[in-house]
Order: structure tokens, then C-alpha cells, then sequence
């Protein structure tokens, strides 16, 4: 029999948060500081990450769905952003973080977060974003303090797709990797759960990874994360009631 599931880390953006509803405004935001008021630059900059301006869409895998603040910062500079890199980071770092105060969640977290926590699974996020970011938005969400563990780029841990933040949940929780999921939108997602050695690493569509992206890495894709809880039992990994 297979072990029940008893932790499951998630990405943020695009899993618990819809991915373009809440960073596109954001994106654009970014990319005008970065180029000091310079239209063109800014078009070119959100081109570079992959933010589509005719459409609102943000491809998968690209700078702005997968990457880090550093990693944004570093490709803008290079681009051609008037900034110093670790100047450009830090400011980066602040406009993402305000705008995270008007995250908007995909729709039923909350209520699968108390389902998890009433079945005894211990629950965690890995974000690329900054940590002082994702602890607002889960506060922004309804998840203040539903999630035991919360990591980001900045937290020591590497970055994704390493497997540095889900070996941190591993231990943070003292759980097996035969009890642990990750949940994510992207490919870097499903990567590091796979690197960590999780039991399933689980797509979800509602952030920038397409069905057929995912659907090659991934051992199961779902709609959204309110699936989860069905798709355990199916497979009998949903932890027995008391």
C-alpha cells in the first residue's frame, strides 16, 4: 500500500495565486521602473520575460514565470536597463512585494488549506519570489499562518528548479519523501519536486504551464489545486479520518 501524503509544498504564483490576474499589472509596473520611462525599452524588457502585451498572457518557463528577482534584474540590465544589478533587485524586490497586497487567489484555497490541515498534512510554499513577498501574499490570500513553512529565492536554499527548497520542507517537516507532494504550475516546479525525490510532483493550470508542458514531467495535472484532495483518495493517499 502506498504511504499517505502528510506534506505538500506549493508554488505560489500561478497554484495558489492566479498567476496573470495578480502579476500582470505588476509586470508592467516593474519593467517602467526598470526602464526609467523609456516606452520602447519597456515593451522590450517585458518581451524578454515573456510577458505578452497584445494578449496579457505570461509564457511558461520564461524570465518572469520561472525566474527570481536576480535573475530578472540581471537579464533586464543586460538588456539595457539604466540600473546597477543589485540596485535593480532591491527596487524589483519592492515593487513585488507591494503589488502583492493585491494578489488574487484561486478561488477555494482557503478551504482546501483548513480541509489539509483537519487531515493532518503538514503544508509548505516555494516561491521564486522574495520570502517577505510570499508572506504577504498569503496573508493578502486568507493564508496567514496556514502554511508551516515558506521559502523564496532569498531564504539560503537555492533557487528552482534545484531541489534546495524542497529538501528544506523535507526537514523543516521531518517527513519521508515517500509522504511528500509538490504542486506547481511550471516545469521548474515539477523539476525540483522530481530532484528532491517527492513521491508525485503535481501541474496545475492555473499559472503560465500549458497541459501538454506539464503533462511530460508531471505524474498527474490538474485544473487547479481544489482537485487535490480527490485525486489523493483516488489514489489512496488521502491520510485515513479519524
Amino acid at each position: 500500500m502506498p504511504n499517505p501524503v502528510r506534506g505538500i509544498l506549493f508554488d505560489k504564483d500561478g497554484t495558489l495565486v492566479d498567476y496573470e490576474a495578480t502579476w500582470a499589472p505588476i509586470n508592467i509596473k516593474a519593467a517602467a521602473f526598470a526602464a526609467a520611462g523609456d516606452q520602447t525599452l519597456a515593451r522590450h524588457l517585458l518581451q524578454l520575460g515573456g510577458h505578452d502585451l497584445s494578449t496579457g498572457r505570461i509564457k511558461g518557463g520564461s524570465l518572469l514565470a520561472a525566474g527570481n528577482t536576480i535573475e530578472i534584474a540581471d537579464a533586464w540590465v543586460e538588456a539595457g536597463a539604466p540600473h546597477k544589478v543589485a540596485r535593480l533587485t532591491r527596487e524589483l524586490d519592492r515593487i513585488f512585494t507591494g503589488g502583492a497586497s493585491a494578489a488574487v487567489a484561486v478561488p477555494g484555497v482557503v478551504p482546501l488549506f483548513n480541509a489539509l490541515e483537519r487531515a493532518g498534512i503538514r503544508t509548505g510554499v516555494a516561491t521564486s519570489d522574495s520570502v517577505g513577498g510570499a508572506r504577504v501574499t498569503l496573508d493578502t490570500i486568507g493564508l496567514k499562518g496556514k502554511a508551516g513553512f515558506v521559502a523564496g529565492y532569498d531564504s539560503g536554499h537555492g533557487v528552482k528548479p534545484e531541489p534546495g527548497m524542497a529538501d528544506a520542507f523535507a526537514a523543516a517537516s521531518n517527513l519521508p519523501l515517500t509522504d511528500l507532494v509538490m504542486v506547481g504550475d511550471n516545469l521548474h516546479d515539477i523539476r525540483m519536486g522530481i530532484a528532491a525525490g517527492y513521491s508525485l510532483c503535481i501541474g496545475v493550470l492555473t499559472g503560465t504551464g500549458t497541459r501538454a508542458e506539464l503533462s511530460a514531467e508531471a505524474h498527474h495535472v490538474l485544473a487547479d489545486v481544489t482537485e487535490l484532495p480527490a485525486l489523493l483518495r483516488q489514489l489512496d493517499r488521502w491520510p485515513s479520518e479519524p
